[in-house]
């Protein structure tokens, strides 16, 4: 019985060998972590089309405390004014191009006693500059929002609403106000020691253009 000859084995192609180091560099510390941030992005937009999430800037942030803390720190940051989902998309984006070739050109001569300090150097790095060129870029698109974005009237000034949040204090709170249609649901402010609760009525006193808030007073208090 004659032998099988086998013909030589061939080398993989430039292509395989260029997804192969790409999904390496991609996968391993400390790209590895903006690669599954940007994954979460896409997948948390595949949410928002099939019309299960919220992209808005407190939409899935959580509670009302919450998405005021966060809008807070965004802002700070100069990346508020625009969608949250947005924000953190480019942001994970840009991070994640910047550590991928900074990883690519250091790794390939560094020793392995080095990369994981030289990693989250480059971590801190990526997130610094990261957070400047989302901010830089965010910039004329938040100038269009604020542009196309209808701001609240100021007439609904001393009408009565309705608490729906937990409770309403100075820096988170929604109450419901009749406008004699469908009723709007607004960003409510209130002063200590008045902190309203949900189901109670209160007054609106003066709107903040930036905030997009209205203070309120609790009826009972504004009566007295």
């Amino acid at each position: 019985m004659g032998r099988r000859r086998h013909g030589p084995c061939r080398p993989p192609g430039p292509g395989r060998l260029a997804v192969t180091a790409f999904l390496q560099t991609a996968l391993s510390f400390p790209t590895v972590l903006w690669s599954v941030l940007f994954a979460f992005c896409v997948v948390a937009w595949g949410l928002v089309a099939g019309g299960l999430l919220s992209s808005g800037e407190d939409g899935w942030a959580g509670g009302d405390g919450d998405a005021a803390t966060s809008a807070g720190v965004l802002g700070r940051l100069g990346l508020g004014g625009v969608p949250a989902l947005l924000v953190l998309t480019l942001l994970s984006f840009i991070g994640w191009v910047l550590t991928y070739l900074l990883q690519l050109l250091l790794w390939p001569g560094l020793p392995a006693a080095l990369r994981l300090p030289v990693g989250l150097l480059t971590l801190l790095g990526a997130l610094v500059a990261a957070t400047l060129l989302t901010s830089w870029l965010l910039r004329p698109l938040r100038r269009l929002l604020q542009k196309v974005e209808p701001g609240q009237p100021r007439s609904l000034v001393g009408r009565v609403g309705q608490v729906l949040s937990a409770r309403v204090d100075e820096r988170s709170g929604r109450a419901a106000v009749e406008d004699g249609g469908a009723g709007l649901i607004l960003q409510v402010r209130a002063q200590p020691p008045d902190q309203p609760r949900r189901g109670e009525r209160v007054v609106l006193l003066d709107y903040d253009p930036a905030e997009n808030s209205y203070l309120v007073v609790s009826e009972d208090r504004f009566n007295a």
